[in-house]
């Protein structure tokens, strides 16, 4: 199975996924890397893809979590080679998690997957804010975003071009930047960022950006210039209903859309529901349900209920199941969206 395949095939609808594909391309990805992963190998004498496969998609989520395939943090963070299947033929870049929490992780993305992205992106972003309305040949995107190099900025960067914008990448530097702010609050970390500011601060002034893709303590920079912004993107620490208030009374001509990131599989498209933030992965190369663990192991919460956050990422040159330091809330399906989201996720710094 490659991307053009994917694309093709699977990928024509991508808010239109039936779980039926869902479950048959989920168990092509498990056959693949059981036969070609060296992780994977490993697992491969213990795993009964027929029990696995049986049941609906929630069914399965809970099986693959239940069949002794939880990948271990420190292992995924120390050994990440040993996730790349063997011959592997596609174009395979090895990016960097953020850092802002603890020490980076290295992981990998084929090339065709930034394709499979941006088409979730554009169909979720038109969907539900309208952004193909607003930024069209005679309206051009202007666009600056911050961030750390990597997929962050692959991904902004394909997704302002294919409305026919300009962007400013402003990359910066953030290990430890979470407990930075924290503890020090907005002002210490502005002063950790002071290259980022300066040029944040240049660009403005020269040019009239109306799209912004940042974090939530960095978007003061931009109030002197609130009339002139369309779209805000948002993402990271700090995104709740405080400050999309003011965010609300600032900007008051913007779209406000809350992101959730991570570099495993790239940015989630969410949604406001009332004082909550729901999420909805990119199914089925993204798969997240909250979990809880009682005597007989793994189960799904119910809607509303908090747990910890369960990751499928499954495509063809990658496969990790994930238990995240992370709790969210199970919330059902909204907007486009077929099928459920996680809402206000909370990771303790």
């Amino acid at each position: 199975m490659d991307y053009t395949y994917i694309l093709d095939k699977i990928y024509q609808k991508p808010l239109k996924v039936a779980e039926g594909d869902c479950k048959e391309y989920l168990r092509e990805i498990f056959e693949f890397h059981l036969s070609n992963t060296p992780y994977w190998r490993g697992k491969a004498g213990n795993v009964d893809l027929d029990e696995i496969f049986q049941g609906s998609l929630n069914e399965v989520f809970e099986k693959v979590f239940n069949s002794g395939l939880v990948v271990e943090e420190d292992y995924l963070r120390s050994n990440w080679l040993d996730f790349v299947p063997d011959g592997y033929s596609g174009r395979i870049r090895f990016y960097q998690s953020s850092g802002t929490t603890r020490e980076r992780a290295i992981g990998h993305w084929d090339r065709g997957y930034s394709s499979v992205l941006l088409r979730y992106l554009r169909e979720s972003l038109d969907g539900i804010y309208g952004l193909d309305r607003i930024y069209n040949e005679s309206h051009q995107m202007r666009a600056l975003a911050h961030g750390p190099y990597g997929w962050y900025q692959d991904e902004i960067s394909e997704l302002v071009w294919s409305y026919g914008g300009v962007l400013y990448f402003i990359g910066m530097e953030t290990e430890g930047l979470k407990k930075v702010y924290a503890k020090y609050g907005t002002e210490a970390l502005l002063k950790a960022l002071k290259p980022l500011v300066r040029y944040t601060e240049r660009v403005m002034k020269k040019d009239r950006i109306n799209t912004v893709r940042s974090a939530p303590p960095l978007m003061s920079l931009f109030e002197g210039y609130a009339d002139s912004i369309e779209t805000i993107m948002i993402s990271g620490v700090g995104i709740n209903r405080d400050l999309f208030s003011y965010l609300r009374e600032t900007f008051e001509n913007a779209a406000l859309i809350p992101f959730y990131g991570y570099y495993g599989f790239g940015d989630l498209v969410g949604i406001q529901k009332g004082g909550s933030f729901w999420y909805y992965p990119n199914h089925p190369f993204t798969i997240i349900f909250p979990l809880k663990t009682s005597d007989d192991g793994y189960r799904i919460v119910r809607y509303n209920e908090r747990g910890l956050v369960g990751v499928i990422i499954a495509r063809p040159e990658l496969l990790i199941v994930k238990v995240e330091d992370e709790t969210a809330l199970r919330v059902p399906p909204e907007g486009p969206f077929g099928w459920d989201g996680f809402g206000d996720p909370f990771r303790r710094v």
